[in-house]
């Protein structure tokens, strides 16, 4: 059981890797809330929507199941 875990632990740690280098590049908003002219726009919120939430939600799912995993595993381990 335990080696089963810890394969699905790797392959889950790989689809998040994955998932995180899919997810587009916000460098260009973090270069304008800092520059001069972008202060006002540091604080407003905007709901992502399309390919963004769902690869934000898939990250989430993913981060959440790799920690229950570990969890799972620390158990196992100690018992």
């Amino acid at each position: 059981m335990y080696n089963i875990l810890l394969t699905a632990m790797i392959i889950v740690g790989a689809l998040i890797i994955i998932a995180v280098m899919m997810q587009p590049s916000k460098q260009q908003d973090a270069l304008s809330a800092l520059s001069g002219g972008g202060g006002g726009d540091l604080f407003a919120t905007q709901k992502a929507r399309g390919f963004v939430a769902v690869m934000q939600r898939v990250t989430a799912v993913l981060a959440a199941i790799w920690f229950i995993l570990g969890l799972a595993l620390v158990y196992l381990s100690s018992h």
